[in-house]
């Protein structure tokens, strides 16, 4: 726990990515219209969730409003309301709604990470911010020893299959990324997709409740017993 929560702080401090920092501390001062009357985060966002998780999703970045608004992972915007109740659900939350720091949301056995933990300009950061983000996401995956990678979209499997070809988990060409697409991996860990709930996929229904749902199924059978 205590290696966790140094890792979070370290992720906060972090100040690698000037056009980030800049970005966010802009979106933090100006506010939307509707949180005017809230005090936006403005940093980078730490991990959210249980150190012990065997479940490890990964997203791209914080929303402007959302996460970096907040302050914790998918919190406050419509990406986390579908995700916050698929994982309710699926038993991996004890509730399916999550507003902000303090709203008593825990996770059982997920873990909830970012390729980037900054709000990019347009949600797109670069490929050496990304790069230079990589260094918190290999110490998370080396803390939690997660059994399942979820990506929540495209970045996110390609963050996970990199970082597994240079683990060794994975050898051969790179996996095509699509919704419910698994891999496996070494050790039994396996790699899965899923559309990520952003309001492009979810208002377009590219991307159902029913869909969201079966991922996190798939999820489960992926877990092996604890002893």
């Amino acid at each position: 726990m205590k290696r966790h929560l140094l890792l979070n702080r370290q992720i906060v401090a972090c100040n690698r990515c000037p056009r980030l920092r800049d970005h966010c501390a802009q979106v933090a001062r100006t506010r939307r219209r509707a949180y005017l009357d809230c005090d936006y985060w403005g940093q980078p966002v730490p991990n959210f969730g249980d150190p012990r998780a065997r479940l490890l999703i990964v997203g791209l970045a914080p929303g402007a409003h959302g996460a970096n608004r907040t302050g914790r992972m998918f919190t406050g915007d419509r990406s986390g309301d579908w995700l916050f109740r698929a994982l309710h659900n699926a038993d991996f939350a004890n509730q399916p709604t999550s507003t902000d720091q303090n709203d008593r949301l825990t996770l059982n056995d997920c873990l909830i990470t970012n390729a980037c933990h900054c709000a990019p300009p347009d949600n797109r950061p670069t490929r050496d911010e990304l790069e230079l983000c990589r260094d918190w996401f290999q110490q998370t995956v080396d803390l939690v020893n997660a059994q399942v990678f979820l990506a929540l979209g495209a970045i996110a499997w390609r963050a996970i299959v990199d970082l597994a070809r240079d683990q060794h988990w994975y050898r051969g060409p790179i996996p095509k990324f699509s919704h419910q697409a698994e891999v496996p991996l070494t050790d039994n860990r396996w790699l899965l997709g899923s559309y990520h709930p952003s309001q492009q996929n979810t208002f377009t229904g590219r991307l159902t409740e029913d869909m969201f749902d079966a991922v996190f199924e798939q999820a489960k059978t992926k877990l092996t017993p604890r002893s």
